[in-house]
Parts: C-alpha cells; sequence; structure tokens
C-alpha cells in the first residue's frame, strides 16, 4: 500500500524549526535541521533590519504546520513577539527559547518557564 503524504511524514517523524540570529541558524542548519521545499522552509535568520511582523508571520506559519514538532527560537528574538507566544497554546509544535550567542537565556523572560513556575505553585511576580 502506498502511503498518503500525512501518513509518510508521521511514520518520518517531525522537524525541527528555527527562528533566530545568523549563528543560532547556521549551527542548526549545519546539524541537519533544515528542510526547504518550494513552498516554504523551515528556519528563519532575523537580523537587526528584520521586522516584527515578519518574525511574527513567520512563527504563524511554523506553528500552523503539521510537520513542524518543535520550534526554537532565541530568547531575545521571542521577546518581540512575545504577544504571540503567550497567547500560543498548542502542545505540538513546541516553542523553546534557547539562548543566543550575544544574549544569555533568562528563565524570568521565557513564558514557559513562568508557567511551569505557576502550575507547581509558584507566583508570578
Amino acid at each position: 500500500a502506498v502511503a498518503t503524504a500525512p501518513q509518510k511524514m508521521e511514520s518520518e517523524g517531525k522537524l525541527v524549526a528555527v527562528i533566530g540570529d545568523e549563528d543560532t541558524v547556521t549551527g542548526f542548519l549545519l546539524a541537519g535541521c533544515g528542510h526547504r521545499t518550494a513552498e516554504n522552509q523551515n528556519f528563519l535568520v532575523v537580523d537587526d533590519s528584520t521586522a516584527p511582523d515578519k518574525v511574527e508571520s513567520a512563527f504563524k506559519e511554523m506553528s500552523g504546520r503539521s510537520d513542524v514538532g518543535i520550534i526554537l527560537i532565541n530568547q531575545h528574538i521571542a521577546s518581540t513577539i512575545r504577544h504571540v507566544l503567550k497567547d500560543y497554546n498548542a502542545t505540538i509544535p513546541t516553542v523553546l527559547e534557547i539562548p543566543s550567542k550575544d544574549h544569555p537565556y533568562d528563565p524570568e523572560q521565557d513564558y514557559i518557564m513562568q508557567r511551569v513556575n505557576m502550575y507547581l505553585g509558584g507566583g508570578q511576580d
């Protein structure tokens, strides 16, 4: 029997999408996370000239794809679309905020860590 596209994709696993600065995206692409088709790709390089609207639309596009299982986003970039991330409730794709070379990780800015803290009984300041 021939598998349909969704069945085939499920058997092959899901992609890791990356929204980040050039160094972060390049590292993940070199590690084999890159996927590009004529219609789309699973990464976005963000620099100082990238409009927040472009980051937001890329996040919405990636989070709506059935072939993406994880979205990695640099925390300093996530801060520019925080309003979108706070409203994002889906489990898959899972969104993970990661540090970049120039911006260290701050758990107090990470909305997932805030939710975990809330569920475990800690309050939000």
